[in-house]
Parts: structure tokens; sequence; C-alpha cells
């Protein structure tokens, strides 16, 4: 297998990669950036097509197995790249690289994209800001098997890097999508999906609803939580009881225990 190699931290390639770090550019290109062996083969078990994969064996945690996955990104038609350790490190954006850094289509898609079952358990996600917590409720999400996930008046794009990293790629494997806060609540109602809202201002406990037919979870900003319309538009609000001093979970926590409540009474026979 005949690869391109980059040694140096300078080459053109390698600052076009450092530029999708940027939001604009990535919407622009319609690109972004998957950082990691398992990341990636997660990605590409979700039918992922890299554009380019840029590699660095002196950094893999074992290069006699893990190349396997250059030889697949090939085989889909990839283009792949060596680099020298120097060039891997400018490139990559978290700690600790370990050699696998690929540039994958963007993630643009709208509710109406998204193709669901009969009784979809979806989560909503209105204006996250930060891309740790947006990747922790991807991972939950997987892991829960939401059927699908939609950022309403996103803060933070799909494709951020850090999404990506903090999801440890699953956000390649949970149908994801992004629409105003308007137009997913409109979408949701022509939908028939019920709206369940969280919110400390309820005295409806998140175990007194019915979650087991088509449903959407919402949960809000960090710091103020759901806006008055998707609090409005909700079938059910809920709370999650709380005996301390503080009002409010982080909302990565607040939607795993929501979706989680969800699967509980989903599995009951």
């Amino acid at each position: 297998m005949s690869e391109l190699v980059i040694t140096s931290p300078s080459n053109p390639r390698l600052k076009a990669l450092v530029a999708l770090r940027r939001r604009r550019t990535r919407e622009d290109q319609r690109l972004t950036l998957l950082e990691g062996y398992e990341e990636l083969a997660l990605a590409l078990d979700a039918g992922v097509v890299p554009r380019t994969l840029f590699t660095c064996p002196d950094l893999m945690l074992d290069a006699s197995t893990q190349l396997e996955v250059v030889r697949r990104v090939a085989g889909l038609g990839g283009e792949t790249v060596r680099l020298s350790r120097t060039a891997f490190e400018k490139v990559a954006y978290r700690e600790g690289p370990d050699g696998f850094l690929a540039v994958v289509p963007g993630i643009d898609r709208g509710p109406n994209d998204l193709d669901l079952p009969k009784d979809p358990l979806l989560l909503v996600a209105e204006g996250v800001e930060k891309p740790g917590n947006l990747g922790a409720m991807l991972r939950t999400a997987d892991a829960a098997g939401v059927d699908a996930v939609i950022a309403a008046d996103p803060v933070t794009d799909w494709g951020n890097p850090n999404v990506v990293r903090s999801s440890k790629g699953t956000v390649f494997s949970v149908p994801v999508a992004s629409a105003p806060t308007e137009a997913t609540l409109a979408w949701l109602a022509s939908s028939g999906v019920p709206l369940l809202a969280a919110t400390p201002d309820t005295d409806t406990l998140h175990t007194d609803v019915d979650l087991t037919g088509p449903v959407a979870i919402a949960v809000g900003t960090e710091k103020y939580g759901l806006t008055d319309a998707v609090l409005d538009a909700a079938t059910h609000r809920v709370r999650i009881p709380m005996a301390g001093q503080v009002n409010s979970l982080n909302v990565a926590t607040s939607a795993a225990i929501l979706l989680y409540e969800a699967v509980r009474q989903r599995s009951r026979p």
C-alpha cells in the first residue's frame, strides 16, 4: 500500500487540517475532524467514509493490529497519509494522541431527514453550549438505544471536534439532527411525538409519567434550562427529585436519568 508521507509540521496540508477546528471552515467545507482509533473504528462501522486518514505509527498503541484500519479506509477509497511524530502532534487536538486523525463528511441533517420507528425515544437538547455535555449525552443515547438526538437552537455544531471526542465517536452511530427550536417543536407536533420537558418548576416527578410510547425528552441550557417555548409546548413537565441544596443537575446527568427511566419503563414485561 503506497502512502504519501509528510514530515514537516509546516506543510500546507497540515495548516488546512488545523483550520477545520473552526466552525465556519467546517460548515463551508462540509467536513470535520475525527481523532482516535476507537472513534474511527466506530465511525467506519456506522458507514462513515473518511476523505483522508492521517496516521502516525510511532504514536499507535498496537500498530501491527491497528494498521488494518488504514487498509480498510484505503479500501473504501479514502486517501491515507503518514505523518512524522512532530507533524502529527501539530495537528492533533486531543491530549495523548494515538496516531489516528481523519477528515470525514460533516453532519448536516434536519429532523425531516430522520428515519424513526413507530414509537421513537428521542432526546432534544436545546441551546446546550458545552461540547463535553453534548458528547456525554450522545454516549448515553447510544447506550440507551435512543432513536435520535436533536440539537434545537444549537450553540455547538455536531461536527465540533470536541463533541466527536467526548462522544467517543457515537455522534456517527446515533442519528443526530439540528434545527431551530420552533422548527423542532413543529416537527415533533406533526410527527405525533409527545414532548416531555425537564424543569424544577413542577410537582410531577419523572417517574410519574408514562414513557412507554413515542416521546421526546427535552433538556435545556446549562445555566437557564429550557425556554418558555419548549415548556409551553410540552405535553408533560417533570422534575428529578433532589434532596440537596442545589435545584439542578448537570444537563448530561439529567438527560441520562430521564432516558434510563424511559428504558426502565419500556423494558417491563
